[in-house]
């Protein structure tokens, strides 16, 4: 690696339906071109905690922690139901898909990850993690505000998502665009052990 910084951040994969999900809710905004960008088919992810600019030499901190830390919670399965956007529907910059199901599993999982990077200094959240996966963003200012209603009140069938591995990964500006790389994939308890049995 080089002494550049490094884009990081930790996430969850997300079920190819979900890719699907997006084409079709593509179809309820109407937006001129370069007012919204959606997320490319390869980057939809449930997004844990974004590390942001990270010094190199942290990647072979990083990865030991996320291990021992993910490897402490059991497999969690959720439902990725509902749309939504931040910061308001009258003002929107985020476009997401929602999670249901008991979040509060994933919710410790985060939390711990915050804990136990938090040394290396990446500070804590201020606000409550709100599990969702992000579709598209807004550029702003836009030609004009968006009518996202349609995007809002679409309703689709609930997809199975299994939170069973974590990754860390690294993301890189290019010119055409940012590229994902993994720079390691933590397992859950279950997962862990059938790991160490292959």
């Amino acid at each position: 690696m080089t002494d550049k910084l490094l884009r990081t951040f930790i996430s969850v994969t997300v079920p190819k339906e979900v890719v699907s999900l997006q084409s079709m809710l593509k179809t309820t905004i109407n937006l001129q071109k370069g007012d919204i960008r959606w997320i490319r088919r390869g980057q939809i992810h449930l997004t844990l905690k974004f590390l942001g600019h990270t010094p190199p030499e942290f990647v072979d901190d990083i990865n030991p922690i996320l291990k021992k830390v993910v490897a402490q919670h059991k497999p969690m399965k959720l439902m990725v139901s509902g749309t939504g956007c931040f910061p308001d529907p009258g003002r929107p910059r985020v476009l997401w898909l929602g999670m249901d199901g008991n979040t509060a599993p994933l919710t410790s999982l985060v939390q711990d990850i915050h804990a136990k990077l938090e040394p290396l200094g990446f500070p804590l959240e201020s606000e409550s993690f709100t599990p969702h996966i992000t579709i598209a963003r807004i550029s702003y200012p836009p030609q004009w505000t968006p009518d996202i209603s349609a995007f809002l009140n679409t309703s689709y069938e609930p997809i199975p998502i299994m939170i069973n591995r974590v990754r860390f990964m690294v993301s890189e500006l290019l010119p055409n665009g940012a590229v994902h790389s993994i720079l390691g994939t933590h397992f859950t308890i279950e997962e862990s052990i059938n790991k160490e049995n292959e």
